[in-house]
């Protein structure tokens, strides 16, 4: 099992009892050895922590059976999206399935669920007094200046799992900003390879 941005291992350390091998991938130093020593304490012993990118992965091709990521990929521009879910793509095996967790809205408001997240969202962050006006303050200007996250919702990572390959997919959109996404790499083809005889009928 491959999981992005591992984080504290929320999700590493749970597969860790079902599968032989976890291969824990983060973007922040910090957070590969706090998982590190967290493993080392459990006693767990096939989990690897390793200091990589969502869109360069350090795995060779179809190498593991499972790739999950919990609220990581938000935080990567549409583009690197693309690359993150490209390179999952090519480290899972044939038949592997892919799942995400993660905002899935946008910030069209031509969207009704994306309109209702959003409004949701400030209306809880309003009902919060100074703090929470400083802190939509806060995002008003990281939004401006670009530095804000990058969510996407449903329909776009529908058309970018069928773009990267994967098929079977399906989101389930929560009640509240997030949505699950589960997708398979397509197995390999169980048709008997041809003999000398038919092989030479089709020239």
């Amino acid at each position: 099992m491959l999981d992005v941005g591992a984080g504290t291992g929320l999700l590493s350390l749970a597969f860790a009892e079902y599968t032989a091998q976890v291969w824990a991938i983060d973007s922040s130093r910090a957070m590969c050895e706090y998982l590190r020593v967290k493993a080392a304490s459990a006693g767990l012993r096939n989990i690897e922590t390793a200091y990589a990118s969502a869109v360069s992965l350090p795995l060779v091709d179809s190498s593991v059976d499972i790739v999950v990521s919990n609220y990581c990929l938000h935080e990567l521009r549409n583009a690197d999206k693309h690359r993150a879910l490209d390179e999952a793509f090519r480290v899972l095996k044939p038949g592997g399935r892919l799942v995400i967790g993660d905002m899935m809205f946008s910030l069209n408001p031509l969207q009704g669920r994306d309109r209702r997240v959003v409004a949701g969202k400030l209306r809880t962050l309003a009902a919060r007094g100074l703090p929470g006006m400083w802190r939509l303050l806060k995002n008003a200007v990281r939004l401006l200046t670009g530095r804000w996250e990058y969510p996407a919702n449903e329909a776009w990572w529908q058309q970018a799992l069928q773009r990267a390959g994967f098929r079977d997919s399906r989101i389930e959109i929560l009640a509240h900003e997030g949505g699950i996404a589960v997708a398979h790499v397509p197995a390999m083809s169980t048709a008997p390879a041809p003999t000398p005889q038919s092989a030479a009928s089709l020239r």
